[in-house]
């Protein structure tokens, strides 16, 4: 065994899944500092005590990943190189029961509405008067806003109500001076995140909000960029398209998961609309706001997808002609409604149809990229690595969409700054320029 040098009351936090599970780290990580814990997030070879990973428990493949993360640490706490792991997340909320017994190397698990039985396990106060205090993870130029938790939505596919529970919307007035607290320290973009944005207020106001509340955050001094994520397409309140368009720091951004383009599959997944609605829609949303770039997520593969209801999805991909798109292959979770029908894709079909589906949208994102060539656009700077600094336009949020970059070898620019870059040259996804004269 290892000689211990384990640093007493010192935290590491590992978040895994999507950015509302490192909206709850950051809070996680403020509470704990708060109750003079030393608390980092994803250090490598850390030193600390205490190890406590934040699951995802969404489809397949993310349960795997968490599950790969809590046996890596359950092996160095038998090394003696960690002395307390705990798990909390998606996956311990669903799945906790089971691992206990699977992987008794960890201390204790935890459920997604967990933190303050957390807080008094490590023997720390919950302290409301952080309410909406986080450490940030993000680069401190922009930051992730949790409008509301869970999802009151019926999706056949979805297991994120059995994790998150049903929707509970975050009174406004709160929003805004988390927003303000987040500018006061150098936030300048806010991506604003759900399960569902659009049925934000139905719960607290008896109607849907969302667009109050983007004034609201577009309001708030020091936000540059206001970013939407995260959309219902069923019940969608069209105002908030005149809000982002008559907004010039409200980015022309929606992300917007359609999930297919064959009604018959949509039925079947109980989303509330068919492909002609859909259609109708996104050319509405587009009518109000060309400046638009939609992004949206589909899944491959569902059960009972024939040859033609994919070639319909593929069909209705090029029809649209969306500015973002990214496919899933389809997951079998159980005590889903989708769990009762027959997992009758081949899994080799399933992806074989993704590919496809990205093959056809990257050869429209290549096309939409040539037509900036030439052009400036502002750009915020993120980061900077391989000899290169790397920023995003207002159509492009962190991680998951278009990249644009600089030359660091004959330019120079500060992270976390707007600059006016002039596109050179553009590929599938990236787009390439230089700072404007």
């Amino acid at each position: 065994m290892k000689a211990r040098t384990l640093k007493k009351n010192k935290v590491n936090v590992v978040t895994l899944g999507c950015a509302k599970n490192i909206y709850d780290s950051e809070v996680l990580m403020a509470q704990l500092k708060a109750n003079e814990f030393e608390v980092k997030h994803e250090e490598e070879d850390s030193n600390a005590e205490i190890v406590i990973i934040n699951t995802c428990g969404f489809i397949e493949s993310a349960k795997q990943e968490s599950i790969d993360m809590i046996l890596q640490y359950a092996d160095a706490k038998d090394q003696g190189k960690v002395d307390k792991l705990y798990v909390t997340g998606c996956l311990s909320q669903r799945y906790g029961g089971d691992l206990e017994k699977e992987i008794p190397q960890v201390d204790s698990f935890f459920g997604t509405r967990d933190l303050p039985r957390l807080l008094k396990t490590l023997k720390a106060d919950y302290k409301s008067e952080l309410l909406g205090e986080r450490l940030l993870t993000t680069p401190s130029h922009f930051a992730y806003l949790k409008i509301a938790e869970g999802c009151d939505r019926p999706c056949s596919f979805c297991a994120i109500p059995l994790m998150r529970g049903k929707h509970r919307s975050t009174p406004m007035e709160q929003l805004v001076a988390q927003a303000e607290g987040l500018a006061a320290k150098g936030v300048k973009e806010l991506l604003l995140i759900a399960q569902d944005l659009t049925y934000y207020g139905l719960d607290i106001y008896k109607k849907r909000n969302l667009d109050e509340l983007v004034n609201k955050l577009a309001d708030v001094e020091g936000i540059e960029w206001v970013r939407l994520h995260y959309a219902y397409p069923s019940g969608f309140p069209m105002e908030v398209i005149d809000t982002i368009k008559n907004h010039p720091n409200v980015a022309n951004y929606l992300d917007i998961p359609l999930q297919h383009g064959s009604t018959k599959m949509l039925k079947s997944m109980r989303r509330g609309i068919t492909r002609e609605k859909t259609t109708e829609l996104i050319r509405a949303i587009r009518e109000i706001s060309p400046e638009i770039a939609i992004r949206t997520t589909l899944i491959a593969g569902y059960p009972g997808e024939t040859q033609e209801d994919f070639e319909e999805m593929r069909d209705w991909v090029e029809e649209m002609q969306f500015e973002r798109l990214g496919i899933f292959t389809y997951s079998h979770e159980e005590n889903t409604h989708a769990f009762t029908l027959e997992d009758d894709v081949p899994e080799e079909v399933k992806h074989a149809r993704a590919e496809e589906i990205m093959a056809l949208q990257s050869q429209i994102s290549y096309n939409k990229n040539q037509t900036l060539v030439g052009k400036t656009i502002k750009v915020l700077i993120d980061k900077v690595e391989g000899g290169e600094f790397i920023g995003r336009t207002e159509y492009d949020s962190p991680e998951v969409d278009n990249e644009v970059r600089i030359s660091s070898e004959n330019e120079y620019v500060r992270i976390g700054d707007f600059v006016n870059i002039k596109i050179t040259s553009a590929d599938f996804y990236d787009l390439f320029g230089e700072v404007a004269e």
